[in-house]
């Protein structure tokens, strides 16, 4: 019989281990995504007339994107107004940062708006449509098959409906809680189509960028090259002058102390495109940043979902460079419906590759149907832009947490500055064993 000693150095016995977490497959669309851009931008430039006859592929994705608007705007929208209220329930600390959210994606929006107007992205491209009419006898079997790709829905109507179902909803209480976990449901098939149709991107992508480089060569590359540059200059800009200034004047902190904490989630969002992956760890960080727990527990899920400033930017930015690009610029009338819309439906732009592209179709279908056609190039260069979306959101949600902590006075200041001067590092080890 072994003694206590020798029992004590036996090694302890293995744990069986638990299911192994599915891995993300979402990083190799994003390298045939940018392989497709590459080969369709060589098509045009080498076989212009070839480049120009694959336009059929980018217009059956972005049939597909048409398809599926609707859903997408009602599902989320319905379960938006459904969090808005519930959110608002919790008091003093819900409503500044409902408010809070609406002002700066209001501010992001009309700032997107304000640099597309001064830089006019995809000016001289000059995109058409892809006509079936006159594209010759040649071309049934392409029609026909553009034919089996379901018709759109009207978004402004769904918005409508979906509203005031939302409100239905709420005014039900209780008994409405099984509608929206039925909606709930629903959402989550719609978004499992929205990945599967994602997964076509690359041959819409390939095609878009072949007939836009075929038509007009190397002015396509320069005003895309140019709306992403701009794209990611305005998310700096946005995120040292307009969360700094907001940071320092009301909490004190500067906003490169706060990015130099977040650096390794900053590092996971840039390798994964999406700010989702890093939720865990901003909620862990925040808290140990001095917030307290109530304020990080209800800011940062409800800003991932209203707060999504980059996208804001990008959904405006977007909408004017589809316009220019085809040659019919929004008037100002048109923009500020288009503000006003994209206030709305930004709501559902996150959580889910291709959801951004949906509610950027869904605005410019609620306004200037004729601009779908040219969301192809958009197509090309989302995932370019990607990362400054998924950066830019997930600043602003640290930023919002540290303002709702100080409005609320739940924000413990001696240890704020004590975690971003480096006095008090954040314990890695803690995080991954409570994940475990």
């Amino acid at each position: 019989m072994a003694t206590p000693t020798e029992l004590a150095e036996q090694p302890a016995p293995r744990q069986p281990a638990g299911p192994k977490p599915k891995k993300d497959r979402t990083h190799w669309l994003y390298i045939m995504v940018i392989a497709a851009v590459v080969l369709g931008a060589a098509v045009g430039l080498l076989a212009p007339e070839l480049g120009k006859s694959l336009k059929p592929l980018a217009t059956g994705f972005i049939a597909l994107i048409k398809m599926i608007i609707a859903p997408v705007i009602f599902c989320t929208i319905v379960l938006g107004v459904g969090s808005i209220a519930k959110a608002a329930t919790v008091g003093k600390v819900g409503g500044l940062a409902l408010g809070y959210f609406m002002i700066m994606s209001t501010f992001a929006l009309a700032l997107g708006l304000f640099v597309g107007n001064l830089i006019h992205p995809g000016e001289g491209l000059k995109l058409e449509p892809y006509d079936t009419a006159a594209a010759g006898e040649s071309n049934h079997t392409v029609d026909f098959l553009l034919g089996m790709i379901p018709g759109d829905i009207a978004v402004l109507p769904t918005l409508v409906l979906a509203l005031l179902v939302g409100f239905a909803l709420q005014s039900m209480g209780a008994a409405g809680e099984p509608v929206l976990g039925a909606v709930r449901n629903v959402q989550a098939v719609v978004f499992r189509l929205m990945m599967m149709i994602m997964w076509i991107a690359p041959i819409g992508a390939f095609g878009a960028i072949a007939a836009v480089v075929g038509a007009t060569g190397w002015a396509a590359i320069g005003s895309m090259f140019i709306l992403m540059a701009s794209f990611y200059i305005t998310c700096a800009v946005f995120i040292v002058v307009v969360l700094g200034g907001l940071l320092k004047a009301i909490t004190g902190v500067s906003i490169f102390a706060l990015l130099k904490y977040l650096a390794r989630e900053y590092l996971l969002i840039f390798s994964t495109s999406s700010s989702e992956s890093a939720l865990p760890r901003l909620i862990a960080k925040m808290e140990h940043a001095g917030v307290s727990k109530p304020v990080v527990g209800i800011t940062v899920p409800t800003g991932y979902s209203f707060n999504l400033d980059g996208t804001a930017i990008y959904l405006t930015m977007a909408a004017l460079f589809v316009s220019t690009a085809m040659g019919t610029p929004m008037s100002l009338g048109e923009q500020i419906g288009l503000l006003v819309f994209m206030i709305i439906a930004s709501k559902g732009a996150a959580g889910v590759t291709g959801a951004g592209l949906a509610t950027l179709a869904a605005g410019l279908q609620a306004h200037r149907p004729d601009l779908l056609d040219g969301m192809g190039v958009i197509v090309g260069i989302d995932k370019f832009m990607s990362e400054a979306r998924a950066l830019t959101n997930f600043t602003g949600n640290a930023v919002a947490t540290l303002l709702i902590g100080k409005w609320t006075g739940e924000l413990d200041v001696e240890q704020n500055r004590a975690v971003l001067s480096g006095e008090r590092p954040f314990d890695e080890a803690l995080l991954e064993s409570s994940a475990h």
